[in-house]
């Protein structure tokens, strides 16, 4: 964040000083958890339904914060607002004003998607960086509070800022561009996460163009899948440029065929007007491919050659923890541990992962599998969608976790009668007894669900049995 005095920030905010001289300084970022203060920072105190965070404000500042927004007097330097959120918001936004009257402007990235928008903003987050400074969302801090924060961590060497947005309704979007407007905003795709709180799959896309019709038509840019037909007909809500990605052979960033080794992870050609660069990836899933298309789009709106894009997304090993993150024990056994979410969509994406690994290595596969949570009255459908995907792919042994998933297991019944080879387990602890009993190299086990379900653990079990385990992805 720029350096300003309490004196500065309060009058941002419309707040004013408490226990402090208007001349103390803030150095360093906003935050919430006062156990892991920023040295010089400004830790943001809400009185939530459980934990009142003044309570911790005093601690905060002995850990080094420099001072507090709240809305009551702490005891610690604070700046008194009547609301923290809107204070907190209308500080990132002005911050931002300025950082973009800098020499070198700085550029808005923003992200959204159904599935996807982690990986596609690490992905870009790596890219960009090796181009300039560059700040980007920590995990999936996408929020009406994370995205605030995520911008207060930009200084004025920062030349990128990568922001995913996520929401939960329409109007979510606008709120989070008013923030942040973007110059470049990419869009995933338009799926069917969260689809019980939107209602359809086209009040998702009305939300999630939220950020098209945010650009500048003058000077924006929407980077939109030319494969996903409620995507690319957002290119009709904005005056701005846009450049598509894709396997459309119409698509200006095109994907050639695809192929992946023994591991699952794929090798494509990207293709940008006159120019292809060959791409072998080292992370895990066909999907990944569009993702790296995704951030080639980026890229070329802001000006980037394919040549130095190709080089940084080859240089790629690792994205955030528990996204098709593999596992190699000693013995051979490959875990993949995707247990950060999980939606119809990213769920087929890693049951075919699944199958293609099993295929090229021969190895039995096993998944399992938990609640995809948030899909309203189609829930029911949805699971069973998963349980003949994973007949149809050929899985091994499925084991499924927990009440809310149990329709996966009811269609694998169905399909494959009792047979032995699906069963249902009430907790991540009986999952993780029956693989550490039932597997063994070189077996490959796929551990996903949406991220209530906690199955990461199962994994964790998993490679914890191995101290050889060497991580790959």
């Amino acid at each position: 964040m720029i350096p300003l005095t309490l004196g500065e920030l309060a009058d941002l905010v419309d707040g004013r000083v408490m226990d402090a001289e208007p001349g103390l300084v803030v150095t360093g970022p906003a935050f919430l958890d006062s156990r892991d203060p920023a040295p010089g920072g400004l830790f943001v105190a809400f009185d939530g339904e459980h934990v009142d965070g003044h309570d911790y404000a005093e601690g905060a500042v002995i850990g080094g914060a420099a001072a507090v927004l709240g809305t009551r007097a702490t005891g610690a330097p604070t700046v008194l607002v009547a609301d923290a959120r809107t204070a907190l918001q209308e500080l990132a936004r002005v911050v931002l004003g300025r950082l973009r009257t800098a020499p070198e402007r700085l550029r808005v990235v923003a992200i959204t998607g159904s599935q996807g928008k982690t990986s596609a903003k690490d992905m870009l987050a790596r890219v960009l960086s090796d181009a300039g400074s560059t700040v980007a969302t920590a995990g999936s801090f996408n929020n009406e509070l994370g995205l605030p924060l995520t911008v207060l961590r930009a200084t004025p060497e920062t030349r990128f800022l990568v922001l995913e947005m996520g929401a939960r309704g329409v109007g979510h979007l606008a709120e989070l561009c008013r923030i942040a407007p973007p110059d470049i905003s990419l869009v995933l795709n338009v799926g069917r996460a969260h689809i019980g709180e939107f209602g359809s799959q086209e009040q998702i896309a009305l939300a999630k163009g939220e950020i098209v019709d945010a650009l500048d038509p003058a000077s924006g840019t929407a980077v939109l899948n030319a494969d996903d037909p409620r995507v690319l007909a957002m290119a009709e809500r904005t005056g701005a440029d846009v450049v598509t990605f894709g396997l459309a052979a119409r698509a200006d960033v095109r994907l050639g065929e695809l192929t992946t080794d023994d591991l699952g992870r794929p090798s494509f050609d990207l293709t940008v007007g006159a120019e292809t660069e060959r791409i072998d990836l080292r992370l895990l899933g066909e999907h990944q491919a569009t993702n790296a298309a995704a951030t080639a789009g980026v890229a070329h709106a802001a000006g980037l050659p394919l040549e130095v894009v190709a080089s940084s997304l080859r240089a790629i090993d690792r994205l955030s923890r528990w996204r098709m993150e593999v596992h190699e024990r000693a013995d051979g056994l490959v875990v993949v541990n995707d247990a950060y979410n999980a939606n119809p969509d990213s769920m087929a994406a890693a049951l075919r992962t699944l199958a293609r690994m099993g295929e090229r290595g021969s190895r039995r596969t096993v998944a399992v599998l938990g609640e995809m949570r948030e899909l309203g009255e189609s829930s029911e459908a949805e699971h069973r969608a998963v349980g003949r995907l994973a007949h149809d792919l050929g899985i091994d042994e499925v084991v499924v976790v927990g009440a809310g998933a149990s329709a996966i297991h009811d269609a694998l019944v169905a399909a494959r009668g009792e047979d032995g080879t699906t069963r249902r387990v009430g907790t991540v602890e009986q999952a993780g007894d029956w693989v550490r009993e039932n597997v063994a190299s070189p077996d490959v086990v796929l551990v996903k669900a949406s991220r209530s379900g906690r199955l990461e653990r199962v994994a964790e079990m998993l490679v914890a049995d191995s101290p050889g385990e060497e991580h790959r992805g």
